[in-house]
């Protein structure tokens, strides 16, 4: 069974930045493509990156394009996501999952996230 540990999240002020890492167990990592998601409070979660597989080739949501980075270490069957110039709009649970470019999602079961909060 595929467990994801999300990590790294906090309480940040307003221009701030953040690293979290989600550890990713009993799958072959390395050939999955991930994704980081967010749910802010009320809202639907809602994918805000990608990366293939290889790490070779990264997608964003318009409202992170510029701001966040995703990347992954397959040694370590782990993916990343860098913060920066953090909003208050971007306060929500962040989350890992597998991605699927094309056709019809099919998650694994989600972890319990971790918690990103901006504040002034």
């Amino acid at each position: 069974q595929v467990q994801l540990v999300e990590s790294g999240g906090g309480l940040v002020q307003i221009g701030g930045s953040l690293k979290l890492s989600c550890a990713v167990s009993g799958s072959l990592f390395s050939i999955e493509s991930m994704g980081w998601f967010r749910q802010a409070p009320g809202k639907e979660r809602e994918l805000i990156a990608a990366i293939t597989n290889r790490g070779d080739i990264t997608n964003y949501a318009d409202s992170v394009s510029g701001r966040f980075t995703i990347s992954r270490d397959n040694a370590k069957n782990t993916v990343y996501l860098q913060m920066n110039s953090l909003k208050p709009e971007d306060t929500a649970v962040y989350y890992c999952n597998k991605h699927s470019w094309s056709g019809p999602p099919s998650p694994w079961t989600w972890g319990q996230g971790t918690q990103v909060t901006v504040s002034s």
